[in-house]
């Protein structure tokens, strides 16, 4: 048997099972996406008659600590805090916890919001760096300031829970605009499952092309740039498409950073955030699985699709390369961590579908495409190349992408319309196409280049550059 023969056999074996995988992965895919599909429908009729009037006015609903740690966050922080402080919520504080910014964020919180230093005293609960100074506004008695040593995003969100005084936190990115009734939506569970509740998780949608003035949004658009446009699809995907089926199927791992609203007690006990991970809120969600599943407790763990915040995303290849390679392998890091709970009935529907959901799928899922690309132009070359097999693959891997990115845009459309022209629709259906012929490709490869930074034990960060808010003209609010 000649190599060239040993070639075309393992080709072809590898063709047949890229098959399978990809034919399975989208099997997962489509289901997830018809879950979701229910649950939206069910829940725009269920939201049409809620009365969040009545949570805004009741005595019984939580009070929330909103926590923001910010680091080198000078250009965006001021209208951050401006939209947080102007939620239509009853009693909530805002505390922003400055973690060593050498940029001048502490100094334009102190100018913009009139701060003075002050005794607070509070019990240092989950361990952290040094405090330098706790700051109080004379504008707004709801707003603190938190000075500290650079320790990173999970050690200044402990900080946070230490200072905070309310039972229930809201962790939101200095770069996020939270839209009015944000709160209001995303409490609602907690207020319909009181013992149960521990996390809730709300859609994170993109502030590129949007009009800000006086921390809120009040114009919605789409970036000029092709590259956050791609990213404002893939974020419907994830959310619309994504993680309202994990969380009907009481198997979600991610709420996101930028906006997830947790039971502070449920943190504290399972140790609160960990500095070593790079993705602090995915691995807090998985402590907080394991912990509930160990003590035997019922509990929620949910995602919201209504509560809107925004963020600002990467304009550029650089800065989107490193913050998906921070994303990946922190998903490696917390994978590996939790190893144990993956195929293990004890931890029910989070160890026997998400997490080896992620694991086959979201960690290996790159190689096996890029691996798949190859071998198509190996078979090609090879002259083995099947007309049967090509189709299968081109419908599997490029066209079912398609078929959910539209869907996704679509789903929005019939439920939320956050993007009112029809241009914006056309604009939107169109990258929905194009990100499967080069954006996707290229996220695979950063994948894998972060897997091998995984088995490297390289920790980067990465300077996640800002363009900061677009204002906008004097505008009437969107209605939220």
């Amino acid at each position: 048997m000649t190599w060239m023969s040993v070639l075309i056999t393992i080709v072809l074996a590898f063709n047949r099972w890229v098959i399978f995988y990809f034919g399975l992965l989208n099997g997962v895919y489509l289901l997830l996406f018809l879950v979701s599909f229910v649950e939206v429908l069910r829940f725009v009729k269920r939201t049409f008659f809620s009365d969040y009037e009545q949570i805004l006015k009741s005595e019984m609903t939580w009070p929330i600590s909103m926590i923001v740690p910010a680091y080198n966050e000078a250009r965006n922080i001021v209208e951050t805090v401006r939209s947080l402080l102007a939620v239509n919520y009853g009693q909530f504080e805002v505390v922003v916890v400055n973690d060593g910014s050498n940029d001048g964020t502490l100094e334009r919180l102190i100018s913009t919001f009139e701060l003075k230093r002050t005794d607070r005293i509070y019990r240092r609960t989950l361990p952290t760096g040094p405090v330098r100074g706790i700051y109080a506004s004379l504008e707004h008695p709801n707003l603190s300031v938190v000075d500290k040593e650079w320790g990173g995003k999970a050690e200044a969100l402990n900080c946070g829970i230490n200072v905070s005084r309310y039972p229930l936190f809201c962790s939101v990115d200095a770069d996020s605009i939270m839209e009015d009734n944000a709160l209001l939506r995303v409490v609602k569970p907690f207020m319909e499952h009181p013992q149960e509740m521990v996390a809730a998780g709300g859609i994170v949608r993109i502030v590129n092309g949007c009009e800000v003035r006086e921390g809120r949004v009040v114009r919605i658009g789409l970036p000029k740039k092709p590259l956050p446009v791609f990213q404002v699809v893939e974020y419907l995907r994830a959310f619309l498409g994504g993680r309202i089926g994990w969380s009907s199927l009481r198997s979600l791992l991610i709420i996101s950073g930028a906006f997830g609203l947790y039971r502070k007690s449920v943190v504290i006990a399972a140790g609160g955030y960990d500095s070593w991970s790079e993705t602090e809120d995915l691995e807090l969600v998985l402590k907080l699985h394991e912990h509930m599943r160990r003590t035997g407790r019922k509990y929620r763990i949910v995602f919201v699709p209504d509560p809107v915040c925004w963020t600002e995303v990467p304009s550029t290849f650089r800065v989107l390369a490193r913050q998906r390679n921070r994303w990946h392998r922190g998903l490696l890091q917390s994978l590996w961590r939790h190893k144990h709970m993956i195929f293990n009935p004890e931890y029910g529907a989070i160890g026997m579908l998400g997490l080896p959901y992620f694991l086959v799928f979201e960690s290996l899922g790159p190689f096996i495409e890029i691996l798949g690309y190859i071998t198509v132009a190996l078979s090609y070359w090879l002259g083995v190349l099947n007309i049967d097999f090509f189709v299968l693959f081109l419908i599997f891997a490029v066209f079912f992408g398609v078929f959910l990115s539209v869907a996704a845009v679509l789903l929005e459309e019939v439920s939320f319309r956050r993007y009112p022209g029809w241009e914006h629709l056309a604009r939107l259906v169109f990258y929905g196409v194009l990100e499967n012929f080069g954006y996707r490709q290229i996220l695979a490869i950063f994948k894998v280049k972060a897997f091998w930074d995984f088995l490297r034990r390289r920790r980067a960060w990465g300077r996640m550059e800002r363009e900061g808010f677009r204002a906008g003209p004097a505008s009437p609010t969107l209605r939220t």
